[in-house]
């Protein structure tokens, strides 16, 4: 008796990979850029508990330069969008760090929580569905 192979979505063969490699779990850090203190804090904590951490590698508020030109700053802002929602992707769990949630973190957490993955918040009061 033969059964259907049944097809992996991409999701499941990157889990599969990452088991298969050996990767340890990777948690995606978001939250608002003014938090980018506590976001290289939770960096550590979590690196030091053997996890890959993802992160907003770049902060629109503070430099000047990357704001300069709005027309480039708005085309920047979207791609930065689009990468960080790929870093949820890769990740196994997101962290969302401090105690403010704007409308593009509330985004992220809705995002990260239609594809199954875990939320855990520095600041659990804040949590859009609690």
């Amino acid at each position: 008796m033969s059964y259907p192979l049944k097809l992996l979505t991409p999701e499941e063969k990157l889990a599969d990979a990452k088991k298969l490699l050996g990767i340890p779990r990777t948690v995606a850090i978001c939250g608002s850029t003014r938090f980018m203190t506590e976001m290289n804090e939770a960096d550590l904590r979590e690196t030091k508990a053997g996890k890959i951490v993802v992160k907003p590698g770049c902060d629109m508020k503070s430099p000047r330069e990357l704001r300069s030109d709005p027309v480039e700053a708005k085309a920047l802002k979207v791609r930065l969008d689009d990468l960080h929602r790929a870093k949820i992707r890769l990740a196994d769990e997101v962290l969302v760090v401090g105690d403010y949630i704007g409308d593009s973190t509330r985004a992220e957490i809705a995002y990260a929580r239609s594809l199954g993955k875990p939320v855990r918040f520095t600041h659990p009061e804040v949590d859009p569905d609690a």
